[in-house]
């Protein structure tokens, strides 16, 4: 639908276009897929390329002048086959850096850099790219009702289907585990069943090294061994601590996705109240944090997530990155999670409008940018139970994601990926309320609107709080997750998002940018999960299932694409995102397996990749001792591979050119869009869709010739276009925000807005 959007085209066509298609492609993209070598500044993400240039616009947190000399604190992504990285760890060190961690998910280092030598660095046949530690920030009952989550419950005859078993990591602020919303049924029991608190890691300063001290290489002390890496855990573990979360927002996140109903006046239960979960510190008391440290955290979920059954992350957070997703190490961590078989959910970011309340496209932060997560945006409430009221928040950010890379010759592109993936509630939220040395929490201190509509509790253990935004909307989804697992454990984090996808409820006067697929549909989703083979998951790492097996269970049929929630009867959208910038339909996407289910597989608008996971054999010490822990991650371009099996249809050339004055394109409404795809229009793949050569081509595929969007809407850096739209480059968020307690349909508010 975007750049690189394919159009299916007659066999007998092909012939015809090859020298077009050749043309349109350009063999730049070509050599670039092909392993052509870039220089150095090609390396760099944008943000890093302007301060190595000396075009910054001034210091941020991840740049410091120590004497005479600029440094930075940066991520360098490796493609060495050597596990250890350990002639690239001496380079840093020798040109007076300094080595902070090395990652699982992702072969990358943290480190401290002097500017000057960064080209240098960047120009190692081993590094593949090198980006700025950014600051990463917090996106930031009734919810049971108009979710359909008590419909999932009562009408499917499962009163239990409340996420038992699974555990969900929350990588946030912290969790306030005293709290009375995460008893288990048991209330002696906790079901906050691990903390670990991963401040600082990512620069070593919670090793106590002075920060910014050239010359150093610690990551060893931290990944050197195993016995190490678990000692250094126990001693940042935070079990104990009474003031777990400060600032109140992680406490929050998680009673949304799996809190229990503590309050004798309001009904507060979150999506999966039996839900197991562990908290993954890695935002402080302000609710900012390093991204080297929330990729400590993943490698650390991905290390445990089988001791601790963690089939589900939630990141509620975001960074400016204006980086492509091929690069960008938070995405590169995520992808690698989702390809060990965690489902990771992220917020999409509350930057869908400007300072004067234009909408804005184009803003949609990472990791959400990438292809392989559940990009959540929000949706409003409205105070009622009633799904016919609903509406996209204007906050929630748009799609298409903005990040760039540079091909081997030297030309800059786009990913445009759609996004978000789906809608959740995300507006005036209530939730349970950490609190801070016996009182109110940071949040709750600065506005104490946030409370006062619930009264005060005589047990602060069960105070309650509201807060919108789509950190607050993604966590709806990671419950929604977890009752899917409990229903069937053997489903895959891609299967997971196509079938939310598939289930979603439409929204009138909302487009594919603003909504995704539609509305999350708990009720929908749990249907399609229990209609669902249990081995998919075994059988896809195994390499036991063929492109177009049977999905559904024995004796199984395609559930009723509809669902009735609270009175109401509604059509689900029926459609999946695919191939980053394409959508498709069709029963066959839930009937027959399609390989793009195999989580080691990412398919963007560019490129399809493959994941490569090594795992432990056993017999190890400490975590490693149980077989099939993760011990390694690389990515590689994917080989011949089908992606899609026939029978499934395709939107190409149904909604005509980008036009949002049109509503065409991109912008087309999305009932409109799937009213016609369920009426059987769109182009129906006879020979399903294959890669080959690095090409995606079946039935003639001809790829777009570099065009975003027609009439004159072109993509470009922040312009406000004549027809009222706002298309930022990349995401900008400040380094340091505030709650908007006069009109709380807006959890954040970036300076300037």
């Amino acid at each position: 639908m975007l750049h690189s959007f394919v159009v299916l085209m007659e066999k007998r066509a092909w012939r015809q276009i090859a020298g077009r298609l050749a043309l349109a492609l350009g063999m730049a993209a070509l050599a670039g897929s092909l392993g052509a070598k870039p220089v150095p500044q090609q390396k760099l993400a944008p943000d890093l390329k302007g301060v190595v240039a000396g075009k910054s616009g001034g210091k941020s947190n991840w740049q410091k002048d120590i004497g005479s000399r600029s440094y930075v604190k940066a991520l360098v992504v490796s493609n060495s086959s050597d596990p250890e990285l350990t002639e690239l760890r001496a380079r840093i060190v020798a040109v007076g850096g300094s080595v902070y961690y090395r990652y699982l998910t992702v072969p990358a280092l943290s480190v401290m850099l002097p500017v000057d030598r960064v080209n240098e660095i960047a120009q190692r046949d081993d590094v593949d790219s090198v980006s700025p530690n950014r600051i990463a920030r917090k996106t930031a009952s009734l919810l049971e009702a108009t979710t359909g989550t008590s419909s999932a419950r009562t009408e499917l005859g499962s009163t239990t289907l409340d996420g038992s078993g699974v555990g969900i990591a929350i990588l946030d602020s912290g969790i306030g585990w005293n709290h009375a919303g995460f008893r288990a049924s048991d209330p002696r029991q906790n079901r906050v069943i691990r903390a670990v608190d991963m401040q600082r890691v990512g620069d070593a300063k919670s090793l106590g090294v002075k920060d910014w001290t050239p010359g150093i290489d610690v990551s060893q002390s931290v990944r050197g061994n195993d016995r190490a890496l678990v000692d250094f855990l126990k001693k940042l573990a935070t079990d104990g601590d009474k003031e777990p979360d400060p600032y109140g927002h992680g406490t929050h996140v998680a009673s949304v996705a799996a809190g229990r109903s503590a309050s004798d006046t309001r009904n507060t239960t979150g999506i999966a109240p039996a839900a197991n979960l562990i908290d993954v510190k890695v935002l402080d008391d302000n609710g900012t944090g390093q991204i080297s440290d929330v990729l400590a955290g993943i490698d650390w979920v991905v290390m445990n997530a089988k001791a601790l059954n963690i089939r589900v992350i939630n990141l509620s957070l975001a960074a400016d990155s204006t980086e492509s997703y091929l690069t960008d190490p938070l995405c590169r961590a995520v992808r690698a999670a989702a390809a060990a078989g965690i489902t990771v959910v992220v917020a999409a970011g509350n930057f869908g409008h400007d300072a004067y309340g234009r909408e804005r496209y184009g803003s949609i932060g990472a990791p959400g940018n990438d292809p392989s997560v559940i990009t959540v945006g929000s949706s409003h409430m409205r105070g009622t139970a009633a799904r016919g009221d609903d509406s996209v928040n204007m906050f929630s950010s748009r799609g298409p994601t903005r990040g760039t890379w540079i091909d081997a010759e030297g030309v800059r592109r786009v990913d445009n990926v759609l996004k978000p993936d789906l809608v959740a509630p995300g507006n005036k939220v209530v939730g349970a309320m950490s609190t801070m040395n016996g009182s109110w929490n940071q949040l709750v201190l600065s506005n104490p609107e946030l409370v006062q509509p619930y009264g005060t509790e005589r047990d602060p253990r069960r105070q309650l709080f509201n807060l919108s935004g789509t950190s607050i909307a993604a966590p709806v989804v990671s419950g929604t997750v977890a009752l899917m697992l409990q229903a069937n454990p053997g489903l895959t984090p891609p299967l997971i998002k196509a079938m939310l996808q598939y289930s979603a409820q439409p929204l009138p006067d909302a487009n594919l940018l603003q909504q995704g697929a539609g509305l999350l549909n708990v009720e929908g989703a749990v249907r399609l999960a229990r209609a669902m083979r249990g081995d998919i998951a075994g059988a896809v790492e195994r390499g036991e299932i063929a492109p177009g097996a049977a999905l559904l269970a024995t004796g199984q049929s395609l559930p009723t694409p509809q669902s009735t929630i609270n009175g109401t009867r509604f059509d689900w959208s029926q459609i999946v995102y695919a191939g980053g910038n394409q959508v498709f339909a069709g029963g066959q996407l839930m009937t027959r397996f399609q390989p793009i289910f195999d989580p080691r597989l990412v398919w963007g608008p560019d490129k399809v990749r493959r994941t490569t996971v090594g795992r432990s054999s056993g017999g190890l010490p400490s975590l490693l001792r149980t077989a099939g822990v993760p011990t390694s991650f690389s990515e590689s371009d994917a080989g011949n591979q089908v992606l899609l099996t026939p029978g499934v249809r395709s939107a190409a050339g149904l909604t005509g050119n980008h036009s949002m004055l049109g509503r065409t394109g991109v912008f087309t409404s999305l009932p409109l869009l799937t009213a016609w795809l369920n009426a059987g229009a769109g182009v129906t793949l006879g020979q399903g869709l294959v890669l080959s050569e690095g090409l995606v081509l079946s039935e003639g595929l001809v790829l777009s010739e570099g065009l975003v969007l027609s009439e004159g809407l072109v993509l470009s850096e922040g312009l406000v276009l004549s027809e009222g739209l706002v298309l930022s480059e990349g995401l900008v968020l400040s380094e340091s925000g505030q709650i908007d307690a006069a009109n709380t349909t807006s959890e954040v508010s970036p300076k300037g807005e």
